[in-house]
């Protein structure tokens, strides 16, 4: 077997519009194209005993065992490696269960797609089953142990911690958006400028000066000191004569910690002898310069949290311990801890699997003991200096019992530190009791708390403690999205983004839109090149600034990485032509209307999907989408128009000289189309299909008719806001029109707008796509010889697979069919052929050029022109 493609994809996407997170494989069985399962021998058998899980696998069965039917009846290598991949990553801690194979249009090559919870886990999981299938096939013994085992490190590694990891998941509850910024926990909840930010569980609403404070251990312990909060008397040491005046005036038992550590790293507990404390002094010294020295106090280890200056819950917290047998070493009973089904690897599970780390060999040290020690019988034996969960740790939520005195005290400590998400951790043998009646003491502030102890503690109520943190984030009746528009289709995409982007401006809005020329924000280009994928879509909601976003979203982006968003208010479909096929997987028109349907289908209920009514393809998705629904068309008349209006529908219409937007029967003229700039006096009669679901989704985001006919007016065709679309240019003796007609539709198009320019003769530089199929390439040629006088043939810069002898044959055999006589002129450099254009351009000829480069194109005209303006 042969793995062709891995393609990550992270939003609604061609398999499914839910579920975002998927694997898709492209996979060539090879030989064992002609070996299903069942011709296997021992193969059902083997796949059972490395992976009992797939019993519960119900496949197209729908029932218990199956898929293992399916196995022992016959079914090809896609569709168990599939199932493996599912199975694999639930038994390393991620639980995924959706899956689909489909084979291709070529023999033996499957589209193999699953679920994953973590990228890098999904890719990993699709490598290693292809490998683990190979050898069963082979009968040879597997062993998944390693595979499981580096399943759980890039898990660990990718996911976000479970504070982030929770605060995100209350986010996306209430149905907001995430974005991950960086590998680690840097998120951003929200689009645009509603967006906020979390790192850990430090906000964007947290006061810088308040995490410097939490971090500088003295400089807290100070300011409550002042605030006559109960705190532990000490000193902060640098040498060991410090550490001796500490000992004088303090006196023992003492702690070490260094001044800014956190999580417990560096800190010794309990000190009762001078080489107990330069031994923690040392350790604390390997965090920070500084070490707080402090008296130690004795009670139960807790954290109160406190979000929104609001006390939230408590826990009582006790570090890694086992508690001897008479009989077990101390290695048995750390195993045998570590065998409750509660524990597991990093943050898998409830609890942590206690590891030994050099802070345990340490404690065993200093107590005389090794891993082979035998503890007496009901002797507890803490095997970490702190009693953190991440180091094997656990926690007892003790919310309800908390003293109010003890509360109090706790929101005004995060009121003084100045900290809206806060760890309080206080000593004291009861929280029930007021502090300083019980003797305890407070011993940190911090930035950043863990969560998890609140969220799953070993015993007592969970509590959801990122609730509050999002109710703090985005309070009752704050937006956390901004509108989407989206535009997909094969022709008029980027024409169509950019009035939909100066509608929405016009109305008062800083826009962000994507286009096939690159990004902007409010006007200004941010990024050059084509920008319809979810990559781009990202940047654009990632920008604080951005008030309304618009997106030219093009099937590749679709295809590669699904969106990159998970709902629009507005999808526009403008049609489906012959275009892309062959690529990606996407053999027929059916395939690639199934891919645009993927924007439609992803509209929020309350939301609309504006399809071109004229083009059957677009206007049957209306059937799969859960949106309302409103349509266009050239034709006033057309069936599916008619239908909608008696139904009371929203349509919008070119009739009788005006864009107009139907309410049922009721007409509401927008303005003449004659007078629309982009109409080029209705000559243009495929940018009137533009026009039309622009102003139908200014109407449905309710601006108004007057500000719309407005936008419609000051839109000017030019190199600045539609280059490459209908770029005219008046010579002294000629005429140049530059576009980006690409595929045969479009060139089509395009020609009904030349036929109508009164000039002679028509000359077009022209290229094919190198991806395109042979019968595309020569329509585009026959499309070419049916529009143009001549024709100068030039080729792409990047073709794609192709030679160039193969597509000057192809442009030329489409040619030929039509017009055996007509005039062709090879040229393959673009520029070149440019020049060629102008040096030979007769007067009165009409030049039209269908640029692959259209800034370069663009710029070479242009000094054409300044050239002329020189001479004259």
């Amino acid at each position: 077997m042969k793995i062709l493609n891995i393609r990550v994809l992270q939003g609604p996407n061609y398999w499914s519009i839910r579920r975002h997170k998927l694997i898709w494989m492209t996979l060539d069985l090879e030989d064992l194209e002609q070996k299903p399962t069942n011709l296997i021998p021992g193969f059902a058998e083997r796949l059972v005993q490395l992976f009992p899980g797939l019993y519960e696998h119900e496949c197209s069965e729908g029932r218990p065992g199956g898929f293992l039917y399916r196995v022992e009846q016959g079914t090809w290598m896609g569709h168990v490696i599939e199932h493996m991949a599912l199975e694999l990553q639930t038994l390393a801690g991620m639980d995924v269960g959706f899956g689909r194979t489909r084979e291709t249009s070529q023999k033996g090559v499957y589209h193999v797609v699953f679920s994953y919870m973590e990228a890098e886990a999904g890719i990993y999981a699709a490598k290693a089953c292809v490998r683990i299938a190979e050898e069963l096939i082979q009968g040879r013994p597997y062993d998944l142990t390693a595979d499981i085992q580096r399943l759980r490190e890039i898990r660990e590694e990718e996911r976000l911690g479970p504070s982030t990891g929770s605060i995100v998941e209350e986010a996306v509850s209430r149905g907001i958006p995430y974005i991950r910024l960086n590998r680690r926990s840097l998120v951003q909840l929200g689009y645009g400028i509603n967006q906020r930010r979390i790192q850990a569980t430090v906000a964007s609403t947290t006061s810088n000066i308040a995490v410097e404070i939490a971090c500088d251990k003295e400089e807290t312990k100070n300011l409550l000191e002042q605030a006559e909060i109960p705190v532990p008397r000490g000193m902060v040491c640098h040498d060991e004569d410090d550490l001796r005046e500490a000992v004088r005036q303090i006196g023992y038992p003492l702690v070490t910690k260094p001044i800014d550590g956190n999580h417990g790293k560096g800190a010794t507990t309990d000190i009762n002898d001078w080489d107990k404390l330069l031994r923690g002094f040392h350790a604390a010294r390997r965090y920070s310069r500084s070490v707080i020295t402090e008296r130690f106090i004795q009670g139960y280890d807790h954290r109160v949290l406190v979000i929104n200056y609001k006390f939230i819950c408590a826990a009582r917290r006790k570090p890694a311990a086992v508690i001897g047998d008479g009989t077990s070493t101390i290695r048995q009973l750390i195993d045998q801890v570590n065998a409750d089904p509660r524990r597991g690897y990093g943050h898998e599970k409830v609890l942590t699997a206690i590891k030994v780390d050099e802070f345990t060999t340490k404690i065993l040290e200093e107590k005389n003991l090794t891993l082979d020690s035998i503890l007496p019988a009901g002797e507890e034996l803490f095997l970490k200096p702190t009693a953190n969960i991440s180091t094997g740790g656990t926690a007892t939520d003790v919310t309800d019992l908390v003293h109010p005195d003890n509360i109090f005290l706790c929101e005004r400590i995060a009121r003084i530190i100045g900290l809206d998400i806060c760890g309080i951790d206080l000593i004291t043998p009861d929280l029930s009791i007021p502090l300083r009646e019980a003797g305890g003491a407070v011993l940190e502030v911090n930035a950043a708390p863990g969560f998890r102890m609140h969220l799953a503690p070993t015993e007592g109520l969970p509590r959801n403690v990122a609730e509050p943190v999002v109710n703090m984030l985005f309070p009752q009746g704050s937006q956390a999205r901004i509108p989407i528009i989206a535009i997909t289709g094969t022709n008029g995409k980027t024409t169509t983004t950019r009035l939909v982007a100066h509608i929405v401006k016009q109305m008062g809005y800083r826009v962000g839109f994507t286009t096939t020329d690159g990004i902007y924000i409010n006007n200004q280009l941010m990024m050059r090149g084509d920008c319809t994928g979810p990559v781009s879509a990202q940047f654009v909601l990632k920008d604080p600034t951005v008030e309304f976003a618009v997106f030219e979203t093009a099937r590749g982006g679709i295809l590669r990485a699904g969106l990159g968003f998970d709902h629009c208010d507005i999808a526009i479909v403008t049609n489906v032509q012959p275009d892309h096929l062959g690529l990606m997987g996407i053999d027929t028109l059916e395939q690639l209307a199934k891919v645009k349907s993927v924007l439609p289908e992803s509209v929020w209920p309350h939301g609309w999907a504006i399809l071109n009514a004229e083009d059957e393809r677009v206007y049957d998705m209306r059937k799969n989408v859960s949106c309302k629904v409103a349509f266009f068309s050239l034709n006033e008349h057309n069936i599916h128009i008619q239908a909608n209006a008696r139904r009371g529908g929203i349509s919008a219409v070119a009739e009788n000289g005006y864009i107009t937007v139907m309410k049922g029967n009721w007409k509401i003229r927008v303005e003449r189309i004659t007078n629309i700039p982009l109409t080029f006096g209705g000559k243009a009669v495929f940018n009137i299909a533009n026009i039309l679901p622009a102003v139908l989704a200014g109407y449905l985001r309710g601006f108004d008719i007057e500000d719309i006919r407005l936008a419609l007016q000051t839109f000017i065709p030019s190199p600045a806001t539609t280059p490459g679309r209908m770029n005219l240019f008046r010579f002294k003796n000629f005429q140049v029109l530059c576009d980006y007609a690409h595929n045969a539709a479009g060139l089509r198009a395009l020609a009904q707008f030349v036929k109508s320019v009164d000039a002679a003769p028509k000359v077009g530089v022209i290229a094919g796509v190198g991806d395109r199929r042979d019968e595309d390439t020569i329509e585009l040629g026959e499309v070419a010889a049916q529009t143009f006088d001549e024709i100068i043939i030039r080729q792409d810069r990047n073709l794609r697979g192709r030679t160039e002898e193969e597509m000057i044959h192809l442009l030329t055999t489409g040619i030929r069919n039509v017009d055996p006589a007509k005039k062709v002129t090879v040229i393959p450099k673009e520029p070149e052929a440019i020049d060629f254009a102008f040096r030979t351009a007769k007067p009165g000829s009409f030049i039209v050029i269908c640029s692959d480069v259209v800034p370069d194109a663009l710029d070479q005209i242009m000094k054409y022109k300044d050239l002329e303006a020189v001479a004259s």
